[in-house]
């Protein structure tokens, strides 16, 4: 085997392709600095718990219709005061659930209060929904639960 006689040194870089790559490297953090930055102001102004301000006012429309379409079946007769409260019941913890993310709904009275939620929500249970669903004597007027159930969903925070 023969060796070749001369030796060739590599190929340097020219000083332009350096400045180049740095310049792209620099535009780079820049453009993924500006994206954090201006995505986070936004949420911290738009958004209460993950869910803007806009959804959460849909949310509420939609539980207070809901919550009128059951008073208005029970004034119908569709339904009897226990099927009206025990509805009434679940729309409130569900409306709490999607809200705020605690799970109401499978959650006992007990526990709610543990975890120290909005009044409203134990006084109408408390008051409207667990002697209607299991008491012995007569439900307690929908009427009465129905207007607790508006206030949960209004006044939670």
């Amino acid at each position: 085997m023969s060796e070749p006689d001369e030796f060739y040194p590599p190929v340097q870089y020219a000083p332009g392709w350096m400045l180049l790559a740095f310049g792209i490297i620099v535009l780079v953090i820049a453009a993924i600095w500006v994206i954090v930055h201006v995505t986070r102001a936004r949420r911290a102004t738009q958004f209460v718990g993950g869910v803007s301000a806009d959804a959460l006012a849909l949310l509420r429309q939609e539980y207070l219709g809901a919550i009128d379409g059951v008073a208005q079946r029970w004034q119908a007769r569709q339904i009897g005061a226990r099927q009206a409260n025990l509805e009434l019941s679940r729309l409130t913890r569900a409306f709490v659930n999607e809200y705020s993310g605690i799970e109401a709904p499978v959650l006992a009275l007990d526990d709610l209060v543990r975890l120290d939620v909005h009044p409203a929500l134990i006084d109408a249970l408390r008051r409207h929904y667990y002697p209607s669903i299991f008491g012995r004597g007569p439900a307690v007027d929908p009427a009465a639960g129905a207007a607790a159930a508006r206030k949960v969903v209004s006044e939670w925070h």
